[in-house]
């Protein structure tokens, strides 16, 4: 009786384990096996630890997951073994909060991480695992990238500068080129006749033609021809030659007499010559009266050509110089290149070599190896960067420092008052601060007593999972008290008729001796039977009293048993109603 006693509860108990731990079922632990698996292909290898329970494992890598994309978990950074249910419920309800700020489209409750409900987590799992790798790639374009800017802007390429400085020249040419065909020398005048032979005549009357005047200085005929001649050369040669001016004080010294229109010196020397020399330049220059402020401007603008071609012939060697160089340069980038060149194919035929000695062992180390290699770098330009801003943080408290000691006693005076006020000012801040901080720790020590709904839930499953194990061991120990009280009767009724026939057998042979002994015998065994009916009637009793508590009883049970079926359903219904209703709550924050 007892064997069977316990062998039912047993199975009571495991019935009442399979319907609250979830982890038990045969797919449940499928794919929970391919739960680990992902984590360890995607990189979590703290998955493989045997020592750690599978609620740590399952939390760890979602916790990795959604860190390595660059979101926020609040957990505790220190490690906890053997966490209390109100611990996991608060752990994964932070998880659960994160999966909709990362636009997870599976849902996810928290009693299900806790519960290790794995057919439901495996989707999120795989999400979360697929958008870590998605993050890992951008964040290896983006270091990629950054490192291409870095060697770049470290190591500037030396053609692309030279091409640019030869196309500046090229266009710096073209621009000179232009000017001198805008405002080379033209000719505005013509001469009809050519039958003048003289080589001075001829020299003069080009020049007026060009529509240069040369008006000379001396008395002297003579020096002033010869003069004449060698200055008209010259004003010819530069007008063959593109320029078609000469010095600026002479070209001032010509506007003024030419604004004179014909000064004493110039009709002395016009005089002096042969009379068909007189008619001509008579003509010549009565002409010339005409367009004379024309011929200012352009004299002006003649003037400002020739020091602009000064400028650019100054520039232009200039420029040539810097071709030099740049050319030079161009060669020894050139033979940089090649040297660079032959240690690019020297590391492309080790990089090929490495490629060979590549295999599915070593391919994740390798990776593992050029992102540390590229994390190197960037931290070693941030080591850099911070060495700068260090010095230049040293150097301002340096200044600092050397402001507040050359300073006067009264400015430190003063500034001592106002920081002995400022601090007196913060400290009661602080204490305001303080009082404030210990109101808040109490309000969130008084909302973290009052459970959520998903604790109420988790607190609900396990205090139905408690009385189910409370009301099967109270079962068997009143089946044990039962049947201890019941062997204790028995024992007792047995001893007491034990007893009974020990006293008739010592009696029995003195009693049957003689007939008054006898008879006093015979009474007193009927008064034994007597009792026994008594005793056995109570007992009957009792038994159809309990038959009859029983059979309340069982109505009683039929009757709870249609009131759980009923609440079964209706919780059944109200569980369908909320999904609809999170549902439309979605479609209208969707809206």
């Amino acid at each position: 009786m007892l064997g069977g006693e316990s062998k039912n509860f047993s199975m009571h108990s495991n019935v009442v384990g399979e319907q609250a731990d979830i982890r038990e079922d045969e797919e449940q632990l499928v794919k929970f096996g391919e739960i680990v698996d992902l984590l360890v292909a995607a990189g979590y290898f703290r998955a493989r630890i045997k020592g750690l329970s599978n609620f740590d494992k399952v939390v760890g890598g979602m916790t990795w997951c959604i860190e390595s994309c660059n979101f926020d978990v609040d957990v505790d950074l220190l490690f906890h073994e053997n966490l209390t249910i109100g611990q996991k419920i608060s752990l994964t309800e932070k998880i659960v909060a994160m999966l909709p700020i990362m636009n997870c489209p599976h849902r996810l409750e928290p009693h299900q991480i806790q519960g290790l409900d794995c057919i439901h987590i495996f989707p999120v799992i795989r999400w979360l695992v697929k958008r870590s790798m998605e993050t890992r790639k951008e964040t290896a374009g983006f270091v990629r990238s950054y490192a291409l800017y870095q060697y770049e802007k470290a190591h500037p390429s030396c053609l692309n500068q030279e091409s640019d400085s030869l196309e500046k020249n090229d266009s710096i040419e073209t621009n000179i080129q232009a000017v001198n065909r805008a405002y080379g020398p033209r000719r505005k005048y013509k001469k009809l006749d050519s039958t003048t032979t003289d080589e001075i005549t001829r020299i003069k009357s080009t020049i007026l033609e060009y529509g240069i005047v040369q008006a000379p200085t001396t008395s002297s005929a003579e020096s002033e021809r010869d003069h004449s001649v060698n200055h008209s050369t010259e004003g010819t040669s530069e007008a063959v030659a593109g320029a078609g001016v000469v010095t600026a004080e002479n070209k001032t010294h010509q506007m003024q007499h030419d604004e004179e229109r014909l000064s004493a010196s110039t009709v002395g020397n016009i005089v002096g010559l042969q009379a068909q020399e007189i008619v001509q330049v008579s003509e010549r220059y009565a002409n010339l009266s005409i367009d004379t402020e024309d011929i200012t401007n352009e004299s002006r603008i003649l003037v400002a050509l020739g020091k602009q071609k000064v400028s650019l012939k100054n520039r232009e060697r200039k420029l040539k110089e810097n071709r030099d160089a740049l050319i030079k340069s161009m060669d020894e980038a050139t033979e940089k290149l090649k040297q660079i060149q032959e240690s690019e194919k020297a590391i492309e035929e080790e990089l090929k070599q490495m490629a060979e000695m590549e295999t599915d062992e070593n391919r994740e180390i390798i990776k593992k190896l050029e992102e540390l290699l590229a994390v190197h770098a960037g931290l070693k330009d941030q080591s850099h960067k911070f060495r700068e801003q260090c010095k230049a943080d040293a150097n301002y408290f340096q200044k600092m420092v050397e402001n507040i000691e050359s300073s006067e006693p009264y400015e430190e005076q003063n500034r001592t008052a106002e920081y002995d006020t400022l601090k007196e000012s913060i400290n009661k801040k602080r204490l305001l601060l303080a009082k404030k901080n210990r109101a808040i720790a109490t309000l969130m020590r008084q909302l973290d007593d009052v459970p959520g709904r998903s604790e109420l839930t988790q607190y609900q499953l396990r205090f139905m999972e408690l009385y189910n194990q409370v009301a099967a061991k109270h079962k068997e120990t009143k089946q044990y008290y039962t049947l201890y009280n019941t062997l204790d009767d028995t024992k007792l009724y047995l001893s007491k008729e034990l007893s009974l026939l020990n006293s008739i057998q010592d009696n029995y042979k003195e009693a049957m001796a003689s007939a008054s002994g006898k008879e006093q015998f015979l009474k007193q065994f009927e008064a034994i039977i007597e009792g026994v009916k008594r005793n056995k009637e109570k007992v009957a009793k009792k038994c159809e009293e309990e038959k009859d508590r029983r059979y309340n009883y069982s109505k009683k049970l039929a009757a709870l048993v249609e009131i759980q079926r009923k609440y079964v359903a209706a919780v059944k219904q109200l569980t369908i109603e909320c999904r609809k209703n999170e549902a439309l709550l979605a479609q209208l924050r969707a809206t």
